[in-house]
């Protein structure tokens, strides 16, 4: 790893730290697909694996539907936080972990996810490192976020603003986050990279065939796979 590499992963880490320490609300806009993402687990799961877990809430539903399940994270505050908020699930494990060095066990997990945390990483190295650690008919559930491209993407990111406005004000009753939540956000955005559709379609099609990949409304898009199965 660089010395580039290493700041910025120390940055990101630091980001993420301070971020567990704000109280937030109990949506946002990956919690909006949250339950999107579970609809595709129809069997129940023995092993279950959360990467970039954050505070825990993905991975809580995962253990609803999982013997055992694996949350990582960078971020240690985020790992306490996650300890402290599933103390009534004896079935999770939280680990302080860096998957760029993790070395992941082959045809171990019956469900992989990852949330909002594979723009942080090496898109293509990630993608086959989780279909190399799935059992055969094991899920893999995405959710992350693209930089849009063309006057497609731009108008439907106009559409988004006033429909997140209106979803966040009827789950939470706040029209936008408190300030020190937007200001925490903002400036971890500055070291933000975001692949385009088009490249997460490339990488996608060399790798995971037939999955499903699906842009959402509010600047997210999913992919859902199984593996040994074209959905």
């Amino acid at each position: 790893m660089s010395k580039s590499d290493t700041e910025l992963e120390s940055k990101i880490r630091g980001d993420f730290d301070r971020i567990a320490l704000l109280k937030r609300g109990n949506w946002d806009h990956n919690r909006h697909y949250h339950r999107f993402l579970m609809k595709h687990v129809t069997s129940h799961c023995w092993e279950s694996l959360d990467i970039g877990c954050g505070t825990g809430s993905f991975t809580r539903l995962l253990a609803d539907c999982s013997d055992r399940v694996l949350g990582l994270d960078l971020s240690p505050q985020m790992i306490q936080v996650a300890r402290e908020r599933s103390a009534l699930y004896p079935n999770i494990d939280y680990r302080v972990v860096d998957v760029t060095t993790w070395e992941f066990p082959p045809e171990r997990y019956d469900c992989i996810a990852s949330i909002a945390t594979l723009h942080h990483l090496p898109l293509e190295e990630m993608l086959s490192k989780m279909k190399s650690a799935l059992k055969d008919g094991g899920y893999l559930l995405i959710l992350d976020l693209f930089k849009g491209a063309g006057l497609a993407d731009l108008l439907t990111s106009v559409l988004a603003v006033p429909m997140s406005i209106a979803l966040r004000f009827t789950k939470t009753g706040q029209l936008r986050e408190p300030r020190e939540v937007r200001e925490v956000w903002a400036e971890h955005g500055k070291n933000d990279s975001y692949p385009t559709m088009c490249q997460i379609r490339q990488a996608c099609a060399r790798i995971l065939p037939g999955v499903q990949v699906r842009k959402h409304l509010l600047w997210r898009y999913s992919l859902v796979w199984r593996k040994g199965e074209v959905i």
